[in-house]
């Protein structure tokens, strides 16, 4: 496979800056004193983070199942978005905004 074109590669870039984000979003979670009210926030980041890094993964081989892979990525993150911004906490705010502009970034490449 060739170099990714330049909305490919931001597409990979925010694929794993939204994995790193997720991740760290999940572990700050767990150490929440109300893990009750984390715990939609922890599956949904756990969910998004895994679906990210599949994307990259499919996108980086060239995949034929890409505009799968960008819609479910796309859908996992609007979601991990929307539950992370519900939270005050600076990882939650920090995740979402990461989820926001992957989603957008495959949205680019899904046109």
């Amino acid at each position: 496979m060739a170099f990714p074109s330049p909305d490919l590669q931001a597409c990979i870039d925010a694929c794993l800056t939204c994995l790193s984000a997720c991740e760290t979003c999940a572990a700050a979670c767990l150490n929440e004193p109300d893990l009750e009210m984390m715990r939609a926030c922890i599956r949904l980041d756990r969910d998004c983070a895994d679906l990210c890094a599949l994307t990259a993964r499919l996108l980086l081989r060239g995949s034929t199942l890409h505009a799968q892979a960008y819609a479910l990525c796309a859908a996992a993150c609007d979601a991990c978005a929307a539950e992370c911004a519900q939270h005050h906490h600076d990882h939650c705010q920090r995740c979402a905004e990461a989820c926001r502009q992957c989603a957008q970034a495959c949205r680019v490449l899904a046109a």
